[in-house]
């Protein structure tokens, strides 16, 4: 059935990995007979976890979609992964939610992925509530739990649901709002009396909520002061205002596993969240600029693309409907890219399980497939429409290896796979290294890019490993030199005959400087091209390491020729003699990439990162206050020290910290430094003679 867009409720799970979205999902699935049986993550049976990645490693890597209808209402859960590594999902399941629930597990506090989330809302603009998770569990404490969110988040935070606890186990529920209580049997819930020890703490935690309420609305906050009561209707209307504004973030509890507070988390979803015609408009791109665009469900077609599943068979786009609706067999038209595009079946999905529908409304998420033109933050409109929905905005990616193919024959598939595979990851970047010659892929830690090669062994059938990347380095004289090179063949008939001297020195230039001083013809005019030819070719691969020359500059000063045997070819030889002759005695060095990085953490881990790059050989440029009680350090370092930087940051700040790193020059390498690059140069030249 088509749902009004006041009956949708669009909601993303976030938080840290681990601490109970995907359980709640299928607790809110369950409950709502979606699925007839409870899964668990440890045994690789949820609906959310349906891929083969997923069920191996026990944890979300993708975000997938779990409607449910509630009393008429359809609520489109989105549950987010919770590892940093896939920060990508999250920025689109976040990209279609008018609001989220964090969850954070009553056993382990608010752990820094609940801390993330609520920062990222914060700047969003984006309500939310907390979820507090596992109260089946031992040691799950939820009183102390809300107090370190409360003292985290600030005063915002406000119960709405408390759990019943007898003997250290929570046995029920009880509403704040209503001041009702609840058992739960086979997630089911039944009402029961609020138990006589609880009524006072009852009516302090309601007295809490209705001071947050109060500041939501004059009458109310008149009311409060004057000690009146407020009714449950004036609660729902504050609540519902102060969620919207996020003057008030709500607090529910339960467990997954029983049951424990799911309906109660779903009612309040559908009683205090907006629906997106409440939430924020959407952004439309107009000549360059951006302008705000209602949802209209009377308006002309236009949906918004949001993810993409692609595999060796097609793509499977989801979307969001902005305005009017989506039907099948319709033509639209790609707004970003320009091109037709007709709609076929249309579904609406449930982790893997997609059901075909007539329908889907403004404000609502549906999927298509086998759209060939179209990709993630596409936008879809009736054809004749122009419509175009900003699109996302994804990180930057900070982590960087080298892929090789196990079996060389199937190294063009891996071009082949990764391109599908950016389809429904357009986080990840891989690139051909003209210097090097390696086929790079970057992304955000190790457990992303371990997804990706799986993935293309799974679905493209192509085995990669993953190695260090190699770093560009350069090459560089740091005195002046003359040097003289002889080309001589004689074989009979026409010989060849070249003869140069050259002058080499540093310049500041970073291309190759080529000036003659040739007086009286020694070297004829007709033959310095070729001259300067021969040293360009030579500086691709430099005395030391091998590695490109840069600041050169050469001075073509004397020389002979053979008025026969003298030609082209005989001068780019000489002048690749006198290279070879002349640049070692130069004093040549050898010169590394320096980035500037700029790390972002808590103030508390400031001095172990500043420690840690000493180490690395990082020069600390200065130190800047950042939004949210953050820290930018700014430094200089060597791009060959940063390779691990990613994965050492995030152990170094429990997931804190995130940095960028951009090349600015080329400077000299330490002699011990230098010594190793040689060797392993030297090391790589072997193993590639005898291949």
């Amino acid at each position: 059935m088509a749902y009004s867009i006041e009956k949708i409720r669009n909601i993303c799970l976030l938080g840290h990995g681990g601490d109970g979205k995907t359980s709640l999902t299928e607790s809110i699935l369950f409950a709502n007979k979606v699925t007839d049986r409870l899964g668990k993550a440890m045994d690789g049976n949820t609906v959310s976890d349906y891929d083969p990645e997923e069920i191996k490693r026990k944890i979300s890597i993708q975000t997938t979609l779990e409607p449910v209808e509630v009393g008429g209402y359809k609520i489109n859960v989105l549950d987010a992964p919770g590892f940093f590594d896939f920060v990508g999902e999250v920025t689109e399941a976040l990209r279609v939610s008018e609001s989220a629930v964090i969850v954070s597990s009553a056993k382990g506090g608010i752990a820094v992925g609940a801390q993330k989330a609520w920062l990222n809302l914060k700047h969003m603009d984006k309500p939310c509530a907390l979820y507090i998770s596992k109260l089946d569990e031992e040691n799950a404490d939820f009183f102390k739990t809300y107090e370190e969110a409360r003292s985290i988040f600030g005063m915002s935070v406000a119960p709405i649901i408390i759990p019943i606890m007898e003997g250290g186990t929570a046995t029920g529920i009880v509403n704040i709002v209503t001041k009702k209580a609840y058992k739960v049997a086979n997630h089911k819930a039944t009402e029961i009396a609020v138990p006589a020890s609880m009524e006072d703490m009852v009516e302090e935690y309601r007295s809490v909520l209705a001071e947050n309420v109060a500041e939501t609305n004059d009458d109310l906050m008149e009311k409060f002061f004057g000690g009146e009561e407020f009714t449950d209707e004036e609660f729902a209307e504050g609540i519902r205002a102060g969620v919207a504004s996020r003057a008030i973030c709500p607090v529910f509890c339960g467990s997954a596993m029983t049951g424990l507070g799911t309906d109660a988390l779903l009612q309040g979803i559908i009683d205090y969240f907006p629906s997106p015609a409440e939430g924020k408009d959407e952004i439309q791109i107009v000549d360059g600029e951006e302008k705000a665009y209602a949802y209209d469900e009377n308006g002309a077609a236009c949906a918004f693309v949001f993810k993409t599943v692609a595999d060796q068979y097609g793509r499977f786009s989801f979307f969001k409907v902005i305005s009017g609706k989506i039907t099948p067999d319709m033509a639209a038209v790609n707004t970003v890219s320009g091109a037709s595009e007709k709609i076929g079946r249309i579904y609406t999905v449930c982790g893997k399980k997609n059901t075909e529908i007539a329908e889907i409304g403004t404000g609502d998420i549906g999927a298509v497939a086998k759209l060939t033109n179209t990709r993630t933050g596409d936008t879809l409109c009736a054809a004749g429409g122009s419509t175009v929905i900003k699109g996302m905005e994804f990180p930057r990616v900070c982590y960087t290896k080298a892929i090789i193919a196990k079996n060389k024959a199937a190294e063009e598939k891996i071009a082949t796979g990764l391109a599908r595979l950016h389809d429904e990851d357009p986080v990840f970047e891989n690139a051909i290294n003209a210097e090097t010659h390696q086929q790079t892929i970057s992304g955000m830690g190790d457990i992303h890019l371990d997804v990706l090669c799986s993935k293309l062994k799974a679905k493209f059938g192509v085995e990669v490993e993953l190695v260090e990347p190699r770093v560009a380095y350069r090459e560089k004289i740091r005195k002046k030199v003359e040097a003289e090179g002889r080309h001589k063949k004689q074989s009979g008939g026409h010989g060849q005959f070249g003869h140069v001297k050259i002058r080499f020195e540093p310049t500041e230039e970073l291309d190759l400087v080529f000036a003659e001083e040739i007086f009286g013809g020694s070297v004829p005019k007709n033959f310095h091209p070729a001259v300067e030819k021969g040293l360009r070719d030579c500086m691709e691969k430099g005395v030391l390491a091998g590695y490109p020359v840069v600041n050169l500059k050469a001075v073509l000063y004397d020389g002979s020729y053979h008025d026969v045997d003298s030609n082209e070819l005989s001068f780019k030889l000489a002048a690749r003699l006198a290279y070879k002759s002349g640049l070692p005695n130069a004093s040549p060095v050898i010169l590394e990439p320096y980035g500037l990085l700029k790390v972002t953490v808590p103030a508390d881990y400031m001095g172990d990162i500043s420690g840690d790059l000493s180490k690395r050989r990082g020069r600390v440029l200065g130190m800047d206050p950042a939004e949210d009680n953050m820290q930018v350090i700014e430094a200089e370092v060597p791009v060959s020290e940063m390779h691990s930087y990613a994965i050492d940051l995030r152990s170094m700040t429990r997931g804190w910290g995130s940095f960028t790193l951009d090349f600015v020059r080329y400077e000299e390498v330490p002699p011990m430094v230098q010594q190793q690059i040689i060797e392993e140069a030297k090391s790589r030249m072997e193993e590639d003679d005898d291949e």
